[in-house]
């Protein structure tokens, strides 16, 4: 059984470091295209560290907050750990509930971690929600578990009559009928996939192209810079293309540590995913991205990072490995977690948020102020990227000097009715964002 030394450190450090004060020119990420050009530091220009945050949990009647115009209001609570948001052909709510698991020794830190860091730890629901609004007056009426018993699920699709769920060890399809209340046949593993490893990268997120003729499958690494060995990497860090039946499997794109939000862009097909990058490198490295992601694309990991900048960490130096590395569109700042992505498809929101993107930042513990903790958007025109990330959601750091946070942000996506759906699985709720 290997050991994972740095979450027991984490733990104690949670406990008996005091972190240094914030600077505040540096208190939150920037996010630019890469046509203004982004210049990185220096590796271990400054001081990696650890920095947990200690979530509070929501004060009656306090919601996170929207641009003037948008209410925000409570859509689903009670829920534990809702992790991603699926929407049906026909409006039904799917929300896939589960997190990391302590395992061995991770149990030794795992009550800190949990309590004081709030990195969700413990016994995972491993089940997915149904929820549906029948009345349209953007509050549920209907609520059942669809299905129980999986494991660590987070990607779901339905394509015609098959549901499938994304288990971090393998896609499984189900027999479904449109409306269906509760699954409670046996599924079919159709593909299976590498689990364990580095705690945070158990999601496998899934998508279909506009012909339901293939699916994508989005595998995040099994370490931070494969210091388990590239053995264990075999399919990781990758976004895999298979046939609805499981068949056919190639790797369609690589090198991508951990792109645990992807989605099609709206008229153009083209999939994007937004990536969750390595750790340690300092406070201000390695910017999480959003990317278009091309056939046979190699996006660097472990040997490059955000473009042709070589990893100094790694052993094994490969020159042409940097050199293939494909340069991400847009920056979306170092150690946000950056990942949920859905781009805007509904007709509620105004024009300029029109096939744009939201990604939900989860917030990351690698750096010495809270970065991320917020639903960005990216603007498209003309179906690329047209500016900066902007600030959409907030209001999820209570006190940043403490640490301290109401919740986080992962999963986002559009319901039918146009509005947005976060789910904020620290404090096990779903926010609605509407506009009318």
């Amino acid at each position: 059984m290997k050991t994972y030394p740095i979450l027991i450190a984490a733990a104690i450090l949670i406990v008996s470091c005091k972190q240094k004060k914030p600077d505040p020119a540096k208190a939150d990420s920037v996010s630019t295209p890469v046509a203004q050009g982004v210049k990185l530091p220096a590796p271990y220009e400054s001081k990696s560290v650890k920095n947990y945050c200690k979530v509070i949990g929501w004060p009656a009647g306090k919601t996170p907050i929207a641009p003037q115009g948008f209410n925000v209001s409570l859509f689903a609570d009670t829920l534990k750990n809702p992790r991603n948001i699926y929407i049906g052909p026909n409006g039904d709510i799917f929300v896939s509930e589960a997190n990391t698991e302590a395992k061995g020794v991770k149990k030794i830190g795992a009550k800190i971690i949990g309590a004081a860091a709030s990195q969700n730890m413990g016994k995972s629901a491993n089940r997915i929600t149904l929820l549906r609004d029948t009345d349209g007056d953007g509050k549920i009426d209907y609520r059942n578990v669809f299905l129980e018993n999986l494991n660590q699920p987070f990607g779901m699709l339905i394509l015609g009559n098959a549901f499938y769920v994304a288990n971090t060890d393998g896609l499984v399809k189900f027999d479904y009928k449109a409306g269906q209340n509760k699954i409670s046949t046996p599924g079919k593993m159709v593909l299976s996939l590498p689990a364990g490893g580095y705690n945070n990268h158990w999601t496998r997120n899934i998508r279909a192209n506009s012909t339901d003729t293939k699916i994508y499958v989005a595998v995040g690494s099994g370490s931070n810079v494969g210091e388990h060995g590239l053995e264990n990497e075999v399919r990781r860090a990758d976004i895999i293309e298979i046939n609805p039946d499981g068949s056919g499997e190639r790797i369609y794109a690589s090198g991508l540590r951990n792109p645990a939000g992807i989605a099609f862009q709206p008229g153009t097909g083209v999939l994007y995913a937004a990536v969750n990058e390595r750790d340690d490198l300092g406070d201000n490295l390695v910017p999480d991205y959003l990317t278009s992601v091309k056939e046979g694309g190699f996006y660097g990991w472990p040997w490059a990072y955000f473009g042709q900048h070589e990893d100094p960490r790694l052993e094994v130096k490969r020159p042409d490995m940097v050199k293939k590395t494909l340069t991400p569109d847009l920056s979306l700042g170092p150690h946000t977690a950056s990942l949920g992505l859905a781009f805007y498809t509904g007709n509620m929101f105004p024009d300029q948020y029109k096939n744009g993107a939201f990604i939900g930042q989860h917030g990351s513990w690698n750096r010495s102020v809270l970065s991320g903790y917020k639903v960005g958007f990216v603007p498209f025109s003309g179906n690329k990227i047209s500016g900066q990330m902007q600030d959409f959601l907030t209001g999820f750091i209570a006190n940043a000097d403490k640490k301290e946070v109401y919740g986080r942000p992962v999963g986002v996506t559009v319901a039918k009715d146009g509005s947005l759906l976060v789910a904020d699985d620290a404090s096990n709720r779903i926010w609605r964002v509407s506009n009318k």
